[in-house]
Parts: C-alpha cells; structure tokens; sequence
C-alpha cells in the first residue's frame, strides 16, 4: 500500500505503526524531517496541516476515545471563536491523555452535547457561557454577542445556560452582562467599545445604523445616537492597512458631516488604554447638542 492510500483509507491521518508497515523508520524520519508528513499528535501523523476536525480525529486515534470539543475549539466549530486560541480544549476522555502545549483537557461535569460535523461537541449555549466565564468582561460579551449573531443559539437558551452553570467561577460578571448582548455587533471590538460605551453611561441608542446622504446613497455606522445626530465607528488595524478603505471612509466622513451628522472615529488604544478619554469625546458631543437644543 502507497503511502498516499494509506492515509486516503484512514481519513487523512496515520500512526506511527501503519506508517512504518509501509516505509522504513529511516524512510518515516526522513518524511516528517522533510516536511512529508506532519506531526499532529504524539505518534500521529498528516500528509498536510490538520484542521480542527482533522486534530479531534487525530486524538481519538492516539487515544482509542471519541473526544468531545468543548470551550474555544466548540465555539470555532459553532462559529463564533472571538479568542482564535489554536490550542485544543475537550473534556476529560476518562484515560490518561499526556498534556501538550497544543491541548487542554477540562474537568467537567453537566455539560449538555450535541453533534456538529459529525462531532459531539458542548452545546452552543453552554460553549458561549462557560468560554464567557473564563474571560475579562469585554471579552466575554464579545463571545456573547458573536454567539447570538452566529445564530447557534438564542439570548433565552444563553440564560438557561447561566442558570444550569450557577455557582462556578465568573458566572456573576456573565449574568450581569446578558442584558446588553446584542446580535448587531459585528466583531469583537464593537463588542468592547459598545461596553465601554455602557460603562460610561453613555451606552449607543442603536447599531449599524443607516443614514442616506443627500446624493441618495446609503452609509451605516456602528454606533450611533441619532437624537444628537452623532454617530462613532472603530477602525480596525486592517482599515489603517487599506488605501481603498480609508479614502472610502473619508468620503462617508465628509457626507455625513454634510447631513449635519458628527462622526468619532476610534482605534483599539481608545478602548483598551484609554476608556475614559473615548467616553469623555462622545459624552461632549451628546452634551454639545443637549446645550445648543
């Protein structure tokens, strides 16, 4: 059997034992030095870099233990992983498994299932509530909010979730955030913002706010307070790194200025570092209105 069988007959993946029943041990260490085979987990191998279903399969074959995706590995697979962390996470299989910089194992107990890309996998609700509870509090309603808009689960089966986790550790700081999670946040540092926003009590009338300018076309801004004709939007690192984006912006810029709209632009220092300064230039502006009306 050709290497490229072997692999093709067992899902993409082999051990170090059917590899060496078709080459040498010479012949496999020259593969993996080279870059021929990849290394997934101890004694399992790849023909190219694993996907996160493609390392969970892996680790039932090192194992002999169907494995359960839980925290940031279940919400990647819902769709919804705001901390992009490349580390594995399942509950404990009931066999010894030797940890690795590249999995983490969870004692958990209650843990509802369910089954995605042919996985079990901790139940979206569950998933978001619990990667909630190990987080600082934007982060965590960035994971809320991305959860709802991902549409794995609703803002009532995220309070069940709250109710069945009851107890553990951080589930008070994510119960208190349940009533500004919001579907229309559309990436994690809206999610942060819109908290910092809250926090200083100058929490956004609504989001993705539409406005039509008076050449008739239609622009929509992240954050807004149209009583005060006042709209604010983050500009991530990726927009500073567009040319075509920026000039796309100062134009909506210069349109809405014309509507009579003010509009505050902010980056991720304003969120992070400086909260207060961010709160204090949207605060005026509100105030700036509420004076001259």
């Amino acid at each position: 059997m050709f290497i490229n069988e072997l692999f093709a007959a067992n899902g993409g993946l082999a051990t170090t034992g059917q590899l060496l029943s078709v080459m040498s041990r010479k012949s496999l260490a020259a593969h993996i030095n080279a870059g021929a085979l990849i290394r997934v987990w101890h004694g399992v191998y790849a023909l190219s870099e694993p996907d996160t279903i493609t390392r969970l399969a892996g680790l039932d074959l090192m194992t002999g233990k169907k494995m359960v995706a839980c925290m940031s590995t279940a919400a990647g697979l819902y769709g919804f992983d705001t901390e992009k962390d490349r580390r594995i996470h399942v509950l404990d299989p009931g066999v010894r498994v030797r940890p690795t910089a590249g999995l983490v194992v969870h004692q958990r107990i209650g843990a509802p299932l369910r089954r995605i890309h042919g996985r079990l996998v901790t139940s979206p609700a569950w998933t978001a509530i619990e990667t909630a509870r190990s987080l600082r509090r934007p982060r965590a309603l960035a994971v809320l909010d991305a959860a709802v808009r991902s549409t794995a689960c609703t803002q009532a089966e995220l309070a069940a979730a709250v109710r069945e986790q009851a107890g553990r550790r951080g589930i008070v700081n994510v119960r208190d955030l349940l009533p500004y999670v919001d579907a229309r946040s559309e990436s994690a540092m809206e999610s942060e913002a819109r908290l910092v926003f809250i926090d200083g009590g100058i929490g956004p009338s609504t989001l993705q706010y539409e406005i039509v300018d008076r050449c008739g076309d239609l622009w929509r801004v992240d954050f807004a307070w149209p009583e005060a004709m006042l709209a604010a939007e983050y500009d991530s690192m990726e927009w500073h790194a567009n040319p075509t984006a920026w000039k796309r912006d100062r134009i909506k810029t210069a349109r809405l200025q014309d509507m009579g709209w003010t509009l505050v632009r902010f980056v991720v220092d304003d969120v992070r570092r400086y909260p207060s300064e961010l709160v204090g230039r949207v605060a005026s502006c509100i105030d700036a209105v509420r004076i001259a009306g």
